[in-house]
């Protein structure tokens, strides 16, 4: 089985078509976001590649389990469990507009999209370690996925 990545064109026109399908009443399967905080959450994640988010320092221990929970991803094919921490600076618990978090999360696809086609995507990230161009759109389209699923799309 091929992995999806949003390096592949029909992966990714695959997720923009999900974001679309959202509505502001959309009700997720399980977590405390609501959709317009989810989208909100997903464009700060797809700022971290752009380097316009920075992530803190990670110890030893976490960055060890992000690396090998890449390698894992990876291997397996699988995807995020439910209800997975995240750093604080991309954790959305306040109210957000669903129009303008959705706007923002399309437009910054195409950012990414762009930085990636230009290979100027990041060799780094604090929790998963080295990164290469095609881990990064796995990771990226892992993510993206696993939050569609939970508001059923």
């Amino acid at each position: 089985m091929a992995l999806k990545s949003l390096h592949n064109e029909k992966d990714f026109n695959e997720i923009k078509q999900r974001i679309a399908e959202l509505s502001e009443t959309s009700k997720r399967k399980w977590g405390r976001m609501n959709v317009s905080q989810m989208l909100k959450h997903c464009d700060l994640i797809l700022q971290i590649p752009l380097q316009k988010v920075q992530l803190p320092k990670t110890n030893f221990f976490f960055k060890a389990i992000g690396i090998c929970t890449k390698k894992e991803m990876r291997i397996f094919n699988n995807g995020i469990p439910p209800n997975m921490p995240c750093f604080r600076k991309v954790i959305v618990n306040f109210e957000c507009n669903f129009d303008e978090a959705r706007n923002n999360l399309l437009e910054r696809l195409d950012e990414y999209r762009s930085a990636s086609e230009k290979n100027i995507l990041p060799d780094h990230h604090e929790l998963f370690g080295k990164m290469e161009e095609k881990d990064w759109g796995f990771m990226e389209y892992k993510h993206l996925n696993h939050h569609l699923k939970q508001f059923n799309v």
